[in-house]
């Protein structure tokens, strides 16, 4: 159960630094920043519900 409420995957993906020997393109980059938006929204919509429906 315990393994079901660990953001720290999710906190650790915004604050990740980029690795010098990975190379980058556009499509990459793209979507790094699509997933980022999603995540945030995600979040914005579940305390969103949550304060709603307390």
């Amino acid at each position: 159960m315990k393994g079901l409420f660990n953001l720290s995957e999710v906190a650790t993906y915004f604050f990740r630094k980029k690795d010098p020997n990975r190379k980058t393109n556009f499509n990459l980059r793209a979507m790094h920043k699509i997933n980022k938006i999603s995540i945030l929204m995600f979040l914005a919509g579940i305390v969103y519900f949550i304060i709603k429906h307390w």
